[in-house]
């Protein structure tokens, strides 16, 4: 495997949280008829991703669980971590196949990657069209004009990332929300001591991935609740 400002809106977490919603509405599918759906899952494992990495794990797998209904996702992780190391699972279909593999991972110092996974994806896309990019992470160490241009030449083949963002790092927070403008995705932050707002928000990505907006829909209607709530949101229903 090979190497390699604008404003943030004001408000709170629960306006972003809707925000992203709306932004994933606006999103239009590409998954052909008849395919599963491809989510590239890539995850910051550097030190200070430490203490949420365990939480994340399960979220991830909770993931295929919402998807079951659309006729299933593949999805493969990919994370960096240490000096240079950088990492990808084989592509899985079951949160059985998934698990075990984050479980294995422990979070070590090191610099970001951000810019190697953009142009890993960009590779993997050329093999297989992959529906979208998830990426969680908190920091950013490296040049944001690399990156952003590495996150625009991943948009031209229509890979959209949707970035979310744990913690105060601005900097960081801009670059992840340039990225998303970038490719046609979608920003947020995140609180760590909310998984469950995680889950929502990796939930709703899945199922794009998956899918498509009225999938959504339908899914939600079957499930009722919350459920059913973001599912009128990102379907653009109120």
């Amino acid at each position: 495997m090979s190497k390699d400002d604008k404003q943030l809106r004001p408000g709170g977490a629960k306006d972003e949280v809707q925000a992203f919603l709306d932004k994933v509405a606006a999103t239009p599918s590409v998954r052909p008829a008849g395919h599963r759906g491809r989510l590239l899952s890539a995850m910051d494992a550097t030190a200070s991703r430490e203490p949420s990495w365990d939480t994340a794990c399960q979220i991830q797998g909770d993931m295929f669980a919402e998807t079951a209904v659309l006729g299933g996702l593949d999805v493969q992780l990919v994370y960096y971590r240490g000096f240079r190391e950088f990492r990808a699972t084989p592509w899985v279909s079951s949160s059985a196949d998934l698990i075990p593999y984050m479980t294995r991972v422990r979070c070590l110092g090191g610099h970001t990657q951000l810019q190697r996974v953009l142009r890993y994806a960009a590779r993997e896309t050329a093999k297989t069209r992959i529906n979208a990019l998830v990426f969680v992470g908190d920091c950013l160490e490296e040049s944001i004009d690399d990156v952003c241009a590495a996150a625009g030449e991943l948009g031209m083949l229509g890979v959209r990332c949707f970035m979310f963002h744990e913690g105060p790092d601005p900097r960081a927070a801009s670059a992840f929300q340039q990225i998303a403008q970038l490719t046609g995705g979608a920003f947020c932050r995140f609180d760590a001591s909310s998984p469950h707002q995680l889950k929502k928000l990796l939930s709703a990505v899945a199922v794009f991935a998956a899918g498509d907006r009225q999938a959504l829909l339908d899914y939600g209607s079957r499930q009722g609740g919350e459920v059913l709530r973001i599912a009128h949101q990102v379907s653009g229903k109120r």
